[in-house]
């Protein structure tokens, strides 16, 4: 099965990185959904939580103050200007 590299950074920490199924993340155009397959994108993060959906983990949320959201190769970086691990969706 495929999946997600994902790597979640704010301005001054690191937050998580891992295997992923699903990334769903609010942009300042809308909600973005990503699955493995996904085209490449760039993209600015509005404020709100971020949806990880972990291969061998429970499903859980970031909160992010906005930043930016790229995706290429099955690769998702989400740099943040600010991010706190929520608890499990």
């Amino acid at each position: 099965m495929a999946e997600l590299q994902v790597e979640i950074v704010a301005a001054d920490h690191f937050v998580w990185s891992g295997a992923a199924k699903l990334v769903k993340a609010r942009s300042v155009d809308g909600e973005i959904g990503v699955l493995p397959g996904h085209v490449p994108m760039l993209s600015v993060l509005a404020a709100g939580d971020l949806e990880i959906e972990p291969v061998s983990e429970s499903r859980f949320s970031v909160q992010v103050d906005g930043g930016f959201f790229s995706v290429e190769s099955d690769r998702v970086v989400i740099v943040a200007d600010n991010a706190v691990l929520g608890s499990a969706a």
